[in-house]
């Protein structure tokens, strides 16, 4: 678990890349927020996770199956990290920020990645400068 990069993954490297791209200035992995979110666009009052299926509990996802090995230690594990980012979820909204979470299955390839990425620049738009 030591070897799993908790930030700059490839897939917030994507997003990030892609925001700048279009025009949108952001801080990275904020520590005064709650969850320090992989990317927070301070303009807009909007954080966005970038979540791994597997260590997020992705609901119906082929990537977050539990492995068979120490199933109850992993099912534990990932059922506390699902608890904690619900709980960072509701702090961050209590304070005004709108929270979008991107799912590695959802930039996995090329086509899922655009549909994506252009469905998230809409979300931004759609909520406006703050």
């Amino acid at each position: 678990m030591s070897k799993v990069p908790q930030r700059d993954s490839k897939q917030e490297i994507l997003v990030r890349k892609y925001l700048f791209s279009k025009g949108f200035r952001f801080r990275k992995n904020d520590k005064r927020l709650p969850g320090s979110p992989d990317i927070v666009l301070p303009k807009y009052k909007i954080v966005i996770f970038v979540h791994g299926c597997f260590w997020h509990g992705h609901v119906d996802c082929k990537y977050s199956r539990l492995p068979t090995t120490r199933h109850e230690f992993w099912k534990k594990k990932i059922e506390t990290n699902v608890e904690r980012d619900k709980h960072k979820n509701s702090q961050l909204e209590s304070l005004g920020w709108k929270v979008i979470t991107i799912w590695q299955c959802q930039i996995k390839n090329r086509d899922l990645e655009r549909l994506r990425l252009e469905r998230l620049i809409e979300e931004i738009l759609s909520f406006g400068p703050q």
